[in-house]
């Protein structure tokens, strides 16, 4: 029996999914947020600031050579973001987990690369050596 996917049938348009996005970061006092999207390159964006931090969530959206019902897809991916953005925002508030543990991956650093684009590469190399990763970088441009 194969899985079903969340929101895989809905019908509610992405302009309200990415609508809802924005009023939610605004209840939960984000700033400096926004949705976009990029139909060349087949991504779209959230960004947002909270917590003195940039958090960025980039996804990749359907492509009409590979996918058969791109408007069904990119509704699904668009009610999916909205869901974990909540997710995570509820876990925040509820004292569940800290801002920095549930958003990690996704806070922007000083170079406009992502946590998770800065350690992944490091958590797999350091899995193939069985060497701890080195640091994400140095501390300033004089290190």
């Amino acid at each position: 029996m194969a899985s079903r996917r969340f929101a895989e049938t809905t019908r509610v348009p992405v302009s309200q999914s990415r609508g809802e996005i924005e009023k939610m970061l605004s209840r939960h006092k984000c700033q400096q947020f926004g949705t976009a999207v990029d139909y060349i390159a087949l991504k779209a964006r959230v960004q947002f600031t909270a917590n003195q931090r940039i958090v960025r969530f980039v996804v990749t959206l359907p492509d009409p050579k590979k996918v058969r019902d791109v408007e069904q897809e990119e509704r699904r991916i668009w009610r999916s973001l909205l869901l974990v953005i909540k997710a995570k925002l509820e876990a925040v508030a509820t004292g569940i987990a800290t801002f920095e543990e549930e958003f990690l991956a996704h806070i922007v650093m000083p170079n406009d690369k992502t946590v998770a684009e800065l350690i992944l590469p490091q958590i797999a190399e350091s899995y193939s050596t069985g060497r701890m990763p080195l640091a994400l970088g140095p501390k300033s441009d004089e290190d």
